[in-house]
């Protein structure tokens, strides 16, 4: 393919990789002294084959097909638009509940669920015997292989088992539970590379399940697809789509060419600007030719009361049908409750979006003959060209700092600890730019970069020119962190308080709180903001003020974000509000980004 004169300017001004960029050494990357034997794993894998096999779940028998695959390339043939569900209620009998109601009363109105996915725990990425050790989240909980077998048995829906699977320390035995519910997509691998569990910090093992798991599907009788959400992955935070599709690219030779097994992407969350929505679509279908998991939902985008959102879910909603006629891939569309961003929605709004979500695929025929996707097709074979660059890249960079590129183990573990800001920064495409995220002119810029910087000009705008004088004149030194893996607050958080002068200190992502009390402790931090995300509030502040107190610390501590906890004991409840709670022991709530300038001045002992 010939490169186009602007993105040849772009490629041949000194971005592509010629080694002299080259910062990252084996010697640091992986230091250890002998890793783990990739074909021993692989060959365990092959042999747990022999026991642990795919079963014809209710889905496979009322669908008449041997795996979700088959079924996708079905309905691509017909022409068919599929539709997702995500459910994972804490309680095993609601989501039970659910997965039933879902299906028979959406099939009541001539709607069909294709797939469901299961939110679970992150407890369940640990071991069965280790899950008690952490404190849990928001999701779903199964004890064991009948759990999975009777929850994907309550309706004829393709189940999905898309997190805390693949890429954790459980993953061989959640792969097995997941192989006997029937489920022929499981992931989710893009979590191997940043999601980290409280507590957990052997990436050896955690290395050797996934391997082990993935060998496991590779080796069945049927195609089971490895589920990757680039939105979760190294990926997430590129700023070049160009970047997030060589990603594609490199999971696709660690899983296909490495391990043998079949490679499904999911993306979306980030993603609100429709033409670089569909011009990634575009550019996904042309490298890759397994069927997709799904589309997810841009949830970015719901910022309103429910009227609001349904616009929003209506406008990437019609993107993703466009983009599914234009150019099928098997991804289902997935009308996620326009609740999502305020609680865990309830079963009843799941139905209404996703009958929402059939019935606009119904108002869409004929759009086609409306909309001009040229912009979008150029758009993605820009991203397919310099995404290729960045996957060339990234080999020949590890290839010549001593990482074996074609070793599972080495090319999975030097990507987990070099992380995808550095991947970027070293192998990105993009021309030389330092006042440019990743120090680089994009080639197509990511829409969550534009959302972040959106996010923060909104919020500096709402802080006081008094407010703003006093930052920049006491420029204090606060620490940073997230509770788990959700960064996206923590990045719009730190650019804020970049643009108001403040020494800005790195806490880490889904750090633990005796960890955060250290790091902030040997920073000299006057202050540490804890983003939260859902369902452990009140329990992380608690430890987090017990691991100072036992320092002899004081260091006030503002949190935001999802301020809200499992009620302790509970197995059945949605989270509940926290605030109280928090503040009655000493926290300092904060609702909106803004919220945290006049509290930090107050406790500073700064001058209003």
């Amino acid at each position: 393919m010939q490169i186009s004169t602007p993105l040849q300017r772009l490629i041949s001004s000194g971005s592509k990789f010629d080694g002299t960029e080259n910062v990252i050494e084996r010697r640091t990357i992986l230091p250890e002294k002998g890793l783990p034997n990739t074909l021993a794993l692989l060959a365990e894998g092959r042999r747990l084959a022999k026991d642990w096999r795919l079963q014809a779940g209710s889905f496979a028998k009322e669908a008449g097909c041997s795996c979700e695959a088959d079924y996708k390339r079905r309905a691509i043939a017909g022409g068919r638009v599929m539709q997702h569900a995500q459910i994972g209620y804490r309680d095993l009998a609601k989501s039970s509940r659910a997965w039933r109601e879902i299906y028979e009363i959406c099939a009541d109105e001539g709607v069909t669920i294709d797939r469901y996915g299961v939110c679970l725990d992150w407890a369940m990425g640990l071991p069965r015997d280790q899950r008690k050790q952490i404190a849990l989240g928001t999701g779903l909980i199964l004890e064991d292989v009948e759990d999975f077998v009777r929850l994907a048995d309550q309706a004829p829906v393709a189940p999905h088992f898309g997190d805390f699977v693949m890429g954790f320390p459980a993953a061989v035995e959640n792969t097995q539970a997941a192989l006997c519910a029937g489920a022929s997509s499981i992931g989710n691998l893009g979590q191997y590379f940043t999601f980290r569990l409280p507590g957990w910090d052997d990436e050896i093992a955690t290395t050797q399940a996934t391997i082990t798991a993935i060998a496991l599907a590779a080796a069945q009788p049927v195609e089971v697809l490895i589920h990757s959400n680039l939105d979760d992955g190294f990926a997430a935070l590129f700023a070049d789509l160009a970047s997030s599709l060589g990603a594609v690219l490199i999971e696709k030779h660690i899983v296909e060419d490495l391990l043998g097994a079949r490679l499904s992407h999911c993306w979306g969350h980030h993603f609100t600007d429709p033409v670089r929505r569909l011009a990634f679509h575009l550019a996904l279908v042309q490298v890759s030719d397994t069927p997709g998991t799904m589309i997810y939902g841009n949830t970015m985008s719901y910022r309103g009361g429910d009227g609001e959102n349904y616009a929003s879910l209506a406008s990437y909603l019609l993107v993703d049908i466009f983009g599914q006629r234009l150019a099928p891939s098997g991804h289902a569309i997935n009308p996620t409750p326009v609740r999502e961003n305020d609680r865990i929605p309830e079963i009843d709004e799941i139905i209404e979006a996703q009958l929402f979500g059939a019935r606009l695929i119904e108002h869409a025929q004929g759009y086609e003959a409306l909309l001009d996707a040229g912009a979008a097709q150029a758009m993605a074979e820009r991203i397919v060209i310099a995404g290729r660059q960045f996957f060339d890249n990234v080999m020949q960079g590890l290839a010549e700092a001593g990482i074996d590129t074609n070793d599972a183990v080495e090319i999975l573990l030097a990507i987990r600890r070099v992380g995808g800001k550095r991947l970027e920064e070293t192998f990105g495409t993009g021309r030389p730019e330092p006042q440019s995220p990743r120090g680089r002119e994009p080639v197509v810029q990511s829409p969550l970069v534009e959302e972040l910087e959106h996010l923060a000009a909104v919020r500096m705008e709402r802080v006081g020119k008094t407010d703003r004088e006093n930052f920049h004149r006491a420029k204090p030194r606060i620490m940073i962190a997230t509770s788990d893996v959700h960064e996206h607050g923590k990045l719009a958080i730190e650019q804020v308080m970049r643009g108001l002068g403040v020494d800005t200190i790195d806490g880490g992502v889904s750090i633990d709180a005796q960890d955060l009390a250290r790091a902030a402790l040997k920073a000299k931090a006057q202050a540490i903001l804890v983003s939260t995300y859902n369902g452990i509030a009140l329990d992380y502040f608690r430890d987090l003020k017990s691991s100072l107190a036992e320092r002899g610390s004081v260091i006030p501590v503002l949190i935001g974000g999802r301020i809200n906890q499992i009620p302790s004991g509970s197995n059945t409840s949605l989270p509940v509000d926290v605030t109280g709670e928090l503040e009655a022991e000493g926290a300092i709530v904060c609702r909106e980004i803004e919220d945290a300038i006049p509290a930090l001045l107050d406790v500073l002992g700064y001058e209003q």
